[in-house]
C-alpha cells in the first residue's frame, strides 16, 4: 500500500516525536544525598526495575545541604539524606513529610536499634517518623604513622604548631564550632552567645594551622598523598580510614579522650516528593543487601543492618544534635574561612 506523501510526513513526524514523549511521561526521582550513598551501577538497577530515571545531585557539607533543599522550599528534591541534627532542622522548618515505616518492608532487616525511632533524636515529632536510618560513622583522628611515633590523643592536636601544614580539616561551619567548643572540654552543640568571640579566634588560629580545609573525602586523600599531610580529622570517619589505606598509606584511626562527634545519616521524603510510592521504593532498595553491603565494601561505613565487622571502637562517639544557632556559626564561619575577622561583638 502506498500512503499519500502528506501522510507519510505525519508518520515521520510522529515516529519521531516518539522518543520525546516517552521521556516527558517517564518518571524522575530526584536524589540530593552524599558521595557513595547512590552509586551509579546501584541507581542503575532501581531505574531498570522500577522503569524510572534517577537524578542524583551530590553535596560536600550540611551547609551545602541545607542550602539546596531549603531554597526551594522543599519542592526540589524528592528524597534526601541527612544527619538526625538536619532533619530535626528540617522538620522544624516543614521541609519534609513523614513516612510510614511499616510501607517500606526492609526496614525489619535493621537492627533493632535504629527501627526505635522514638529513642533516636531528631527524626520523630508528635508521634510522627520522618526518616528511615541509614549508615552512621564516627568523625575521628587519622594520622600518618610514619610521622607521628604515637597516636594523638585529643582533638587540640589539631592545633599542635609542629604540625602547622601537615593538618587537614573539614569545611563545615557547625561542626567546626562544636569541635572547638568539645575541645574547651563543653557541650559541642551549646554554644553560648558570650563564648562566640573566643572560639573564633580559635577557629582562625586552626585555619592558620591546617594546610587547608577541605570538603570531599576524595578532596582530603589526594590532599593528604600530595601534601605530606600528618594529621587529618575526618568527617567522613572510617570511609576516608578506608580510601586511604586501599591508595597504600600507612595510617591509624583514633577517637580521641574528649570523645568523636558522630553521624546517623537517614533517608527522608521531602515535602515536594513528586511519587510517595517511588521515594519510598528507593529508601526500600538501599536497605538492601547490596546497597547495605556497598556502604561497607566501597565506602567503609557501617550499615544499619549489622553490627560492624571486626571494628573496635577505642573511645565515646557523641551524636551529632541540633545546635544552638546554625545561621551564626555559618555567618561566622565564612568571615573565618575568607581571612576576615569576625566582630567581638554581632550587630542584632
Amino acid at each position: 500500500m502506498t500512503y499519500p506523501r502528506s501522510s507519510r510526513l505525519l508518520l515521520c513526524v510522529l515516529l519521531a516525536l516518539l522518543p520525546a514523549l516517552a521521556t516527558a511521561d517517564a518518571k524522575v526521582l530526584r536524589l540530593l544525598a552524599w558521595p557513595g550513598y547512590a552509586d551509579s551501577d546501584l541507581v542503575q538497577q532501581f531505574e531498570k526495575r522500577h522503569g524510572v530515571s534517577v537524578e542524583v545531585t551530590l553535596v560536600g557539607n550540611d551547609d551545602v545541604l541545607r542550602s539546596k533543599l531549603t531554597a526551594g522550599n522543599g519542592a526540589d528534591y524528592d528524597l534526601v539524606a541527612a544527619n538526625t541534627a538536619e532533619i530535626a532542622f528540617y522538620i522544624e522548618q516543614g521541609l519534609l513529610q513523614p513516612l510510614d515505616p511499616t510501607h517500606i518492608a526492609n526496614t525489619t532487616r535493621q537492627l533493632w536499634r535504629f527501627r526505635d525511632y522514638r529513642k533516636i533524636p531528631g527524626i520523630s515529632r508528635d508521634g510522627k517518623v520522618y526518616a528511615i536510618p541509614y549508615t552512621y560513622s564516627d568523625m575521628g583522628l587519622i594520622y600518618d604513622r610514619s610521622q607521628l611515633d604515637s597516636p594523638p590523643t585529643s582533638i587540640t592536636s589539631l592545633w599542635d604548631p609542629r604540625l602547622q601544614g601537615r593538618v587537614l580539616a573539614f569545611n563545615g561551619s557547625s561542626h567546626n564550632f562544636s569541635l572547638a567548643n568539645q575541645a574547651r572540654g563543653r557541650d559541642p552543640f551549646r554554644i553560648d552567645p558570650e563564648d562566640f568571640a573566643e572560639l573564633s579566634e580559635q577557629l582562625i588560629a586552626l585555619r592558620r594551622n591546617v594546610l587547608t580545609f577541605y570538603t570531599l573525602p576524595e578532596e582530603a586523600a589526594a590532599l593528604f598523598r600530595e601534601h605530606h599531610i600528618a594529621l587529618l580529622w575526618a568527617n567522613y570517619g572510617r570511609q576516608q580510614l578506608k580510601q586511604l589505606r586501599d591508595a597504600g598509606a600507612d595510617v591509624g584511626y583514633v577517637i580521641p579522650h574528649e570523645g568523636a562527634l558522630a553521624w546517623l545519616d537517614c533517608w527522608a521524603i521531602s515535602r515536594g516528593a513528586r511519587d510517595l510510592k517511588l521515594a519510598e521504593a528507593w529508601i526500600d532498595f538501599t536497605l538492601e543487601a547490596p546497597m547495605s553491603q556497598a556502604l561497607v565494601e566501597r565506602q567503609g561505613l557501617s550499615n544499619t543492618l549489622q553490627e560492624p565487622a571486626d571494628v573496635e571502637v577505642p573511645g565515646n562517639m557523641v551524636w551529632l544534635r541540633p545546635v544552638e544557632d546554625a545561621e551564626r556559626r555559618a555567618r561566622l564561619w565564612q568571615r573565618i574561612l575568607s581571612g576576615e575577622r569576625p566582630p567581638l561583638v554581632e550587630a542584632p
